[in-house]
């Protein structure tokens, strides 16, 4: 079994979590693939007594390759996202960031998750994507998000207008600092922050939410995942700020842009016992009484 494995950077007071990762991977004989970045900072530090190999793109992934771990926060797993496209390469997240939403396996429990998946006692969870269609190159090779999409003005800019339409027929104009087309794994995370709601990962739809609109009866709202939804963007300067999950462009207000649904999805990770509503009353502490 090969297991890739990708961080952003380690921690002096990681090292100890990450050595006993690398043991348990031994003892259940699986061949890691590091990603480079990530080997370059712990390969003098950690005794590698086992085959391995590194990649540092998308096409430096063998096919062989079972699964990818990401070790992070959110945002880790999020970068894990576009290194796999659509392989069908299923990701585990691993947290070692704060909250964990997507990465929500605690560091203590690595030496259960590494034995499930050498075993094969897991389940993957199907996310749906967003996808970036516009008549200039954006975002390269990877114009897709697990999250959302999102349109926002610039940093000290007025307000923006967003003209938005679903499949060509008018919804409505936007007057706002931006507009976010959350995915429903993305409904816990951007948009709720916006009084988006929340969305169960396999409801089929997207999320429209506005940042900061100028009119209050604006509220979100929830659409079927199979409308194109295309966008004018009207204000007082040239550009504006275009993001897909944490990746950014500055995009001028001529392009055409439009989101959709993308053609394949991405396969998480988890464990038997956890599963949304669990994550739910975790992370966002729903049910907990702090009064005493």
């Amino acid at each position: 079994m090969k297991i890739a494995i990708y961080s952003r950077g380690v921690e002096n007071d990681q090292m100890k979590d990450i050595s006993q990762l690398f043991e348990h991977l031994m003892a259940n004989g699986v061949e890691p693939v590091f990603f480079q970045d990530f080997f370059n900072q712990f390969y003098c530090s950690v005794n590698l007594d086992t085959n391995y190999s590194t990649f540092s793109s998308f096409e430096d992934l063998d096919q062989q390759v079972d699964c990818m771990i990401s070790l992070g926060g959110d945002g880790t797993l999020l970068d894990t996202v576009t290194l796999v496209r659509d392989s069908g390469i299923p990701i585990l997240g691993i947290n070692y960031g704060r909250l964990g939403f997507l990465a929500n396996l605690g560091k203590e429990e690595i030496s259960t998750a590494i034995d499930a998946i050498a075993n094969r006692k897991y389940v993957t969870d199907s996310r749906t994507l967003v996808h970036l269609d516009a008549n200039v190159p954006l975002f390269g090779k990877t114009p897709y998000g697990l999250n959302e999409f999102s349109i926002h003005k610039m940093d000290t800019s007025p307000m923006i207008k967003i003209h938005t339409y679903l499949n060509g027929e008018f919804l409505n104009t936007y007057w706002a600092d931006g507009l976010i087309v959350a995915t429903p794994t993305g409904s816990t995370g951007y948009s709720l922050s916006c009084n988006g709601p929340v969305v169960f990962p396999d409801s089929s739809s997207f999320v429209i939410t506005p940042v900061a609109p100028h009119n209050l009866n604006i509220r979100p709202i929830i659409i079927p995942d199979n409308n194109i939804i295309s966008f004018e963007v009207e204000g007082r300067t040239d550009g504006f700020i275009c993001t897909l999950d944490s990746r950014r462009e500055i995009v001028s207000k001529e392009v055409q842009l439009a989101v959709k649904k993308e053609s394949f999805d991405i396969q998480l990770i988890r464990m038997n016992e956890n599963n949304f509503l669990q994550t739910l009353r975790n992370k966002l502490s729903w049910g907990l009484d702090k009064r005493n």
